[in-house]
């Protein structure tokens, strides 16, 4: 069984007063990288397509599903870390605190080791179904994934992450870990 973890392409950036994290949407690089990736996607043969609600997510897979004729099926627990922290410029230092202890939780927030068990809990039920599954998520959330999977993953990873980013999870049967290939995966 494969599922593809493919992280958005770029997003307008989150401002005070700007487009919620829920409805901020690709810029327009974005959406010619998320067209770019469309046949990418769909040599790999998918039988669905899943994402985020996250209208950058949902509109990065959206190419490849129109190409493929599939529909866009959205699942909240494929949502990006509830971090707690609302924007500002100073994200990635309490970004890099987070990843230094993973229990960390703000008020209103969920720790990122809780976020590496939402993401194995809501990707384990698709490897019962039909597959190749694509998988359209967040950043943060694929990091967790892969740490979840005891992928040495951390926050120097995590910021290297290319926009979109594509990650094959390949398992032997689905109670295993998977072997995964995808930027910065060695």
């Amino acid at each position: 069984m494969t599922i593809v973890l493919v992280r958005h392409a770029h997003p307008v950036i989150p401002t005070v007063g700007g487009p919620d994290d829920l409805h901020r949407p690709l810029t327009e690089d974005g959406l010619a990288d998320a067209a770019a990736l469309a046949p990418r996607l769909a040599a790999l043969g998918p039988a669905r397509i899943v994402s985020s609600p996250y209208l950058r997510a949902v509109r990065t897979v959206r190419p490849a599903a129109e190409l493929l004729g599939l529909p866009v099926e959205t699942d909240w627990e494929l949502r990006e870390w509830d971090s707690g922290l609302a924007p500002g410029p100073d994200y990635a230092r309490h970004y890099a605190s987070s990843w230094a202890n993973p229990d960390l939780v703000r008020p209103g927030g969920e720790s990122l080791r809780h976020l590496s068990d939402r993401a194995l809990g809501a990707l384990r039920p698709l490897l019962d179904g039909p597959g190749p599954v694509v998988v359209g998520s967040h950043g943060t959330f694929i990091s967790r994934t892969l740490a979840g999977f005891g992928y040495p993953v951390d926050w120097p990873f995590h910021r290297s992450m290319p926009m979109p980013a594509v990650y094959v999870l390949r398992f032997a049967a689905a109670d295993a870990s998977p072997r995964v290939t995808g930027p910065g995966i060695a």
